[in-house]
């Protein structure tokens, strides 16, 4: 098998498009959670807390000398990124709650019985031939 068809193969799979597409779509949705994160959800933080704005919170390690720049540790981007984290973590948690409670009322729901296959059909008849000759 040549390997442009091997990866045709591949490519064309239904997994690998779903996967494609559940990351690009999941990359936007994060822009759009920072976002929210960033605009709306930690000004009021900063107001409660004294008007702090988190993405500025650094520690100088080093301060600047000449051309090299400071070195500093800037644990509020890291707050702030774990602030989107958790955010981004409980929306997927109630998607995926809301897709489970929507399966499980699919499976709760009655469905008619399957017509009798043709074997059973031909059993049917094979017992009611016999009931008949008793």
């Amino acid at each position: 098998m040549s390997i442009i068809k091997e990866f045709k193969d591949f490519a064309i799979k239904g997994n690998v498009v779903d996967v494609s597409v559940g990351i690009i779509i999941g990359a936007a949705f994060g822009k759009i959670v920072s976002s929210f994160v960033a605009d709306v959800v930690m000004p009021p933080i900063g107001v409660l807390l004294g008007g702090a704005d988190f993405s500025k919170l650094a520690i100088v390690v080093q301060e600047a000398v000449g051309d090299a720049p400071a070195v500093v540790i800037s644990y509020g981007k890291f707050i702030q990124t774990l602030v989107d984290f958790t955010i981004i973590a409980f929306v997927i948690f109630m998607v995926i709650k809301a897709i489970n409670a929507l399966k499980r009322k699919e499976e709760e729901a009655p469905k008619a019985p399957a017509p009798p296959s043709a074997e059973e059909l031909l059993l049917t008849e094979i017992r009611d031939l016999l009931k008949e000759r008793k």
